[in-house]
């Protein structure tokens, strides 16, 4: 029979071995369940995924924001309304101006009037204003004519077009011109104008329209527009016809700015044409009309036209006044280089819910010096310049850098002549720029 050489275990082993061996399974049994537990873990509520976490950088998921607390000392309430209104000065067609219309259209292969070209650098300043009103110095002609120049002007009807399509919302039309084309002239104006769409005051053809105030609707505002000039260079008004230019008479004016009040004006402008021609401080007459009529709590802001060159914005009685803005658009055959500087001005008017009586106050004033450029015969280019944003355009001519550097000079002194960048620490005047 064969004999093994190792004999079976049980045989060979003893009773402590095999404890020693119970022992150390048990010990290699517990380091490989601590070994498989992560330590890190934070508690039971931890997730585990076998998939890599998103980079937060190029995870396509839009990430948001908290919102914000809805705490009622964060909410700022309602904007309060405000309104822009624009007005600019003498829209005083020489021939000039509209041999340069005429050639404009002939540019575009067009035959009569356009006055759109002329009037493109300062259109987007005009646009952008809730409200913009011009001053239509001039009678209008037949759209064939005859015309005429000073002193007894009958200029292109087509300026009208043009003036909309840069933005004008109404003209004043009172003014030394008014009559001379006598009624039927001012008949003709008028007549124009609402074939147009463009809505107007000063002049009137019946008393109903002399007595009706012009309310323009700003958005946010009713606004009321009234005209008024010193007079006719002497043509007496149409007999029976007394209502048919409107006259300054300061009580007159306080009386008209309560009823277009009373009527559903929340804010009332008043236009004075008048002054001393070429003269860049207002005149005895003028302060004495603005001393009277802005005593009324009726009149939010008086501006003026006719001395053909800029003048002051000043306080008066706390009303705001802009004395003479100059021409707008002319060609006058004149020396005095300021009659080619006009300046329109922006007011911004906000609502006072909290003052009594409520309405609107000025808050802030923009000015915009404007510059006409002369005329030549050979190739007629007539055109009204937007200076700050001529300055600022690579394109502009350096031919007409100098004269728009001393223009922006000349209307900001004249501007601020009486102080008007100090008088109201709570509204800023500033040249409008865009």
């Amino acid at each position: 029979m064969p004999v093994s050489s190792v004999p079976p275990p049980s045989a060979s082993v003893s009773w402590p071995v095999a404890v020693t061996r119970m022992l150390l399974m048990l010990l290699l049994t517990l380091s490989v369940v601590v070994a498989c537990t992560d330590s890190t873990a934070p508690r039971s509520d931890r997730r585990v995924s076998s998939a890599p976490s998103p980079d937060p950088r190029s995870d396509p998921r839009p990430h948001t924001e908290p919102e914000p607390d809805p705490r009622p000392d964060a909410d700022p309430g309602p904007r309060p309304r405000t309104v822009s209104l624009l007005v600019s000065g003498d829209v005083l067609l020489h021939a000039k101006t509209w041999r340069t219309a005429r050639a404009d259209a002939r540019r575009r292969g067009e035959r009569g009037f356009d006055f759109g070209p002329m009037l493109a650098g300062v259109a987007p300043a005009v646009r952008a204003a809730d409200l913009a009103v011009c001053h239509l110095e001039t009678p209008l002609a037949p759209a064939r004519g005859p015309f005429a120049d000073y002193p007894a002007f009958s200029v292109p009807p087509q300026v009208v077009p043009g003036l909309r399509g840069a933005g004008f919302d109404a003209c004043t039309t009172a003014s030394n011109h008014s009559l001379d084309r006598g009624a039927a002239g001012l008949a003709r104006t008028l007549g124009t104008l609402d074939a147009q769409g463009m809505r107007h005051d000063g002049t009137a053809r019946s008393p109903r329209e002399q007595q009706r105030p012009l309310l323009l609707d700003a958005g946010d505002a009713t606004v009321a527009v009234l005209s008024y000039t010193f007079g006719t260079n002497g043509i007496a008004l149409p007999a029976g016809e007394p209502w048919a230019v409107s006259l300054i008479d300061p009580g007159r004016i306080v009386r008209e700015a309560a009823a277009a009040r009373r009527g559903g004006a929340d804010i009332v402008v008043v236009a004075v044409h008048a002054g001393t021609e070429y003269m860049t401080a207002p005149d005895d007459y003028q302060t004495a009309v603005v001393d009277a009529i802005t005593r009324s709590p009726d009149i939010d802001i008086v501006y003026g036209h006719h001395a053909h060159v800029p003048q002051p914005i000043d306080l008066v009685h706390g009303t705001w006044v802009a004395y003479g803005l100059g021409n707008f658009v002319a060609g006058q055959q004149t020396a005095a280089p300021r009659t080619y500087r006009g300046v329109s001005v922006q007011f911004e008017l906000t609502a006072q819910p909290s003052r009594q009586g409520g309405g609107f106050a000025v808050s802030d004033i923009a000015y915009l010096p404007t510059m006409i450029t002369g005329d030549d015969p050979s190739r007629p280019t007539t055109r009204v310049f937007d200076v700050p944003a001529a300055l600022d355009d690579p394109q502009t001519p350096a031919r007409l850098r100098a004269d728009l550097r001393a223009t922006l000079a000349d209307v900001v002194a004249d501007v601020l002549s009486r102080g008007a960048g100090s008088a109201d620490p709570g509204v800023d005047v500033h040249l409008l720029r865009r």
